[in-house]
């Protein structure tokens, strides 16, 4: 992607270049980053939280396999250890932004919504995240509405070709993927 070229970008506001710009630089950092939970047996997710004033709040990856929790999720992790570092399950006076490697599935767009975070950043869609490793990130029609109207920006598409490099050496690797029996 050319690095002015932001028609490959989902977004649900008129696209902001400088938001835009950070959350490339973020998002590249965490895909090179997550090499190494991968290796340390985390992944093949991770997430960040950070405030207005660009702090790293927290940082986790997915955990599921490790963590034998099938809500182990790299987005549930980071949003679960804000939350203990600053003493409340009501994010929303923090103004915090989550930056992820993929896009959020169904169960983690239920928990940013309910934890008060603001604004949402991803790499890999969905779609790829799925033909990649089998995860069935559930039904979510019409989400980017849903957070517009909860007052909650997102952005995504991110970069996805680092994050598809990641996700088919993980796979290639014969790592395991959580997927539940249907």
């Amino acid at each position: 992607m050319n690095k002015n070229n932001t028609s490959a970008i989902i977004a649900n506001e008129t696209i902001n270049t400088s938001k835009l710009a950070e959350a490339k630089r973020i998002i590249i950092g965490l895909q090179d980053e997550l090499k190494n939970y991968i290796n340390s047996g985390s992944g093949p997710f991770l997430a960040a939280i950070y405030d207005s004033a660009g702090n790293l709040v927290a940082k986790e990856a997915n955990s599921v396999v490790s963590g034998n929790c099938s809500h182990n999720h790299a987005e549930m992790n980071a949003i679960k250890a804000a939350e203990q570092r600053l003493g409340t399950y009501d994010l929303s006076s923090y103004s915090l932004r989550l930056y992820v490697t993929s896009e959020p599935c169904i169960m983690c767009l239920g928990g940013i919504m309910w934890s008060g975070i603001k604004e949402v950043y991803y790499g890999v869609p969905s779609h790829i995240v799925e033909a990649i490793t089998g995860f069935d990130e559930g039904f979510k029609p019409n989400w980017l509405d849903e957070f517009k109207k909860r007052n909650i920006t997102v952005y995504g598409n991110i970069e996805p070709q680092t994050g598809e490099e990641v996700l088919r050496e993980y796979v290639a690797r014969g790592l395991k993927v959580y997927k539940p029996e249907k």
